[in-house]
């Protein structure tokens, strides 16, 4: 019997039961906040899915009105969905995160194709709920909190009901909470968990075992739609897992009474992913409990019954005060754990607490943090465990399941509507911790009806814990550059098209700045052709000629990366700048300059990028074509590179606008964009910035697809030039 019963001994026993449905599970709290207020207490709870989440932390002892306090507080849509923010991923992450929009988790071994469990693993979910139970080791009855909680998940091998009343709190409401398909599974021991709402989305039957007399329960499962809206093969999968939660509902409904409570809040038009909508769900419970004032208020306590209860509940000699790590627990041993090639040693060194020290759990995690957004682990979470009297630190740092090998994919394609569009399909491949140190095998492969490349690169760590590494590469690629006459709209014709073999061999010492972004630096041997598809003759003289360049180069490259978004960024800023200097001989010696930068700053539902490029050529022979403007996002009413020369300046001012509140088929987080572009090349440096500057201005509706950015607008340039285009992925 738990202690807040035993201090009031002849009432009966009152058990919670919270039902799963994701962020409609907001209505609990004002469930909570309503019983709060008449006084009626809470001896047991029960729950599954985001009733765990919910009922979990209640029974540690956080009120009703500081949960949703906290919750408040908390971008739980991103937390849900582990979206970190992208400043705090290591720059070779936000690089591919640039240019591989498609985001499917997948990998290789073994010959076979492998996919993720799950769109989202839960990382920051879990590393949330352990920062809010610091206070509780990670081996505890869960009978003995401040209020004895149960919490329901499904063994996804057996399909049958696991209830989960001892270990760690964390661990069980993730477990609770692993929509299948959305959430990844979830070990604990030997079984593989998923989302107890598959077996017992409403636990009664679980909360009467635990010695409950009456049951208020609240049902806040999402119901099933029409059969005319389900438009998807996920929509109908979603309705079969309604189905099924329905099911079992209703079975466990049926094992109420007359002396228990039903709630079931109003919350048409919550989904279960409206997270930003957590004020309605609380107002929905708090009035569904309201509905129900009469009975609840048979049930409430005397004002001096009710702090009695709180007093046993909360700490004044309960047993919940038996379990709690003391303030000052000092960490006796730290034990490693990890899974695959990483090895212990690695987890190790980016843990800065030491045996010893006064264990504080939020500062762990945030030690633990950068592991967690590096790319290499599913998981890494830590837990203090009492072992034989010894306070024990155990961190597991779990492998991505679908490893060893990654893979990334991208698509591309542009239309100008004028017979000459252009598509790429990208492919990477990434094989990390090859060897103990953390070498990594980088390969890009891009194809294309403009452009075809491989580049492949090794990157091997040095310094121990520097971040610094050796990079040795290979690069080969042929694209193709039309060649238009001067003057030219964007519906003109070429007169030739040059063809660009290149092949690139060299070493880049890499080095990490912070999390801001990496400077390269390096030498490379390259050769690089220019052969024009076909020529014309003016007497004797041939006027596009054959061209090659075969030098050594020296090359420095810095990237600084704090865009909150790579396509459509609303803050944060970018700076990318390379210097190539050639050390070849003198009549084949080429060197450049080129810098580009973008700003983002947004103020409500508005948004102004403001982007700067420049590029010089440092050599007197002025070899090779040297830089272009012209196409999307570069002069976009021109064709694409339409005008090149060996300087170049241009810039944008962007302003979105978004719109949210319309749907759009197809497209994530709307927005309503225009642009007003100036630049020009040119062939001389004596000419270089004196203009005249070409302009364009262009509107567009664009927003996030399933295979990246999509842009849909038009562009007008100067004297009368015009150019419709659609962008679908990543930004050629």
């Amino acid at each position: 019997m738990p202690a807040s019963t035993s201090a009031i001994p002849h009432r009966p026993r009152i058990g919670l039961v919270l039902s799963g449905g994701g962020a409609r599970g907001y209505a609990h709290l004002g469930v909570l906040q309503y019983l709060e207020k008449l006084h009626v207490p809470v001896d047991y709870i029960a729950a599954t899915s985001m009733g765990a989440l919910i009922g979990g932390l209640y029974a540690t002892g956080i009120s009703a009105e500081d949960l949703e306090r906290r919750l408040s507080q908390t971008n739980l849509s991103d937390i849900a969905f582990d979206r970190n923010e992208r400043s705090r991923l290591p720059q070779s992450q936000r690089e591919d995160d640039f240019q591989y929009p498609i985001s499917i988790a997948a990998g290789y071994d073994e010959g076979k194709l492998k996919l993720a469990s799950g769109l989202v693993q839960g990382n920051n979910l879990l590393a949330l709920l352990q920062n809010w139970t610091t206070q509780l080791p990670a081996n505890i009855d869960f009978g003995k909190l401040p209020i004895p909680f149960r919490a329901i998940a499904t063994d996804l091998s057996k399909g049958t009901e696991v209830v989960l009343d001892k270990g760690s709190l964390p661990r069980a409401m993730r477990a609770s909470m692993a929509v299948p398909g959305l959430f990844a599974p979830f070990r604990i021991g030997d079984t593989v968990l998923v989302d107890g709402g598959l077996v017992s989305n409403l636990p009664v039957q679980d909360a009467r075992e635990m010695g409950a007399d009456i049951i208020i329960a609240v049902n806040i499962a999402t119901p099933l739609q029409d059969a005319s809206a389900l438009q998807s093969p996920t929509a109908v999968a979603q309705q079969m897992v309604g189905i099924l939660i329905q099911q079992n509902v209703k079975a466990q409904k049926a094992l109420l009474n007359g002396k228990d409570v039903l709630i079931e809040p109003d919350l048409s038009g919550m989904s279960f992913t409206d997270f930003a909508r957590g004020k309605d769900g609380v107002n929905a419970g708090w009035e569904a409990a309201q509905q129900q004032n009469a009975r609840l208020t048979q049930l409430s306590l005397a004002p001096e019954q009710w702090q009695a209860y709180l007093a046993a509940r909360n700490g004044g000699g309960s047993s919940g005060s038996n379990i709690a790590l003391a303030q000052n627990t000092r960490i006796d041993a730290i034990e490693i754990k990890t899974s695959g090639r990483i090895p212990p040693s690695f987890v190790r060194s980016r843990l800065q607490v030491k045996e010893g020290e006064v264990y504080d759990g939020h500062a762990i995690n945030q030690q633990l943090s950068q592991l967690s957004t590096n790319g290499d682990f599913n998981t890494v979470t830590q837990e203090m465990v009492r072992r034989d009297g010894r306070n024990v630190l155990v961190v597991d740092a779990e492998e991505k399941s679908w490893g060893p090998q990654y893979l990334l994919f991208g698509l591309g394609v542009s239309n100008n509507f004028n017979g000459r569009g252009g598509f790429n399909l990208q492919i990477g491949h990434r094989y990390p911790w090859i060897n103990q140190s953390g070498l990594e095998w980088r390969n890009d492969l891009v194809l294309g009806n403009q452009r075809a490349s491989l580049q492949s690169e090794l990157r091997q760590p040095v310094f121990g814990n520097s971040g610094m590494y050796v990079a040795p590469y290979v690069e080969i690629s042929r694209r193709y550059f039309d060649f238009y006459p001067d003057g030219s709209d964007a519906k003109a014709t070429p007169l030739t098209q040059y063809r660009i073999d290149s092949a690139i061999g060299g070493v880049d010492l890499g080095l990490p700045l912070a999390r801001l972004g990496e400077l390269r630096l390096g030498v490379n041997y390259q050769h690089i052709k220019y052969t024009p598809a076909y020529n014309l003759t003016s007497g004797s003289v041939s006027l596009y000629d054959a061209a090659q360049t075969t030098q050594p180069v020296a090359r420095l490259r810095l990237t600084l990366d704090q865009l909150d978004d790579p396509l459509f960024p609303r803050k944060g800023y970018y700076v990318y700048a390379e210097a190539n200097r050639g050390l070849g001989q003198d009549d084949n010696r080429y060197s450049d300059i080129q810098a580009e930068t973008l700003w983002a700053f947004s103020h409500g539902r508005n948004t102004l990028n403001l982007a700067l490029q420049a590029a010089t050529s440092l050599s007197a022979n002025n070899a090779g074509l040297g830089f272009s403007l012209g196409g999307f996002q570069h002069l976009s009413a021109y064709a694409t590179d339409q005008f090149y020369g060996n300087y170049l300046l241009y810039g944008r001012v962007t302003y979105l606008r978004d719109l949210n509140e319309y749907s759009l088929p197809g497209l994530r987080n709307p927005v309503l964009g225009t642009s007003l572009e100036a630049g020009n090349v040119w062939q001389n440096r004596s000419a270089f910035g004196d203009g005249p500057y070409k302009k364009s201005i262009s509107v567009f509706v664009g927003g996030g697809s399933a295979i990246g950015p999509l842009y849909l607008g038009v562009a007008l340039g100067q004297q009368g030039v015009w150019n419709l285009y659609l962008q679908l992925g990543r930004v050629f």
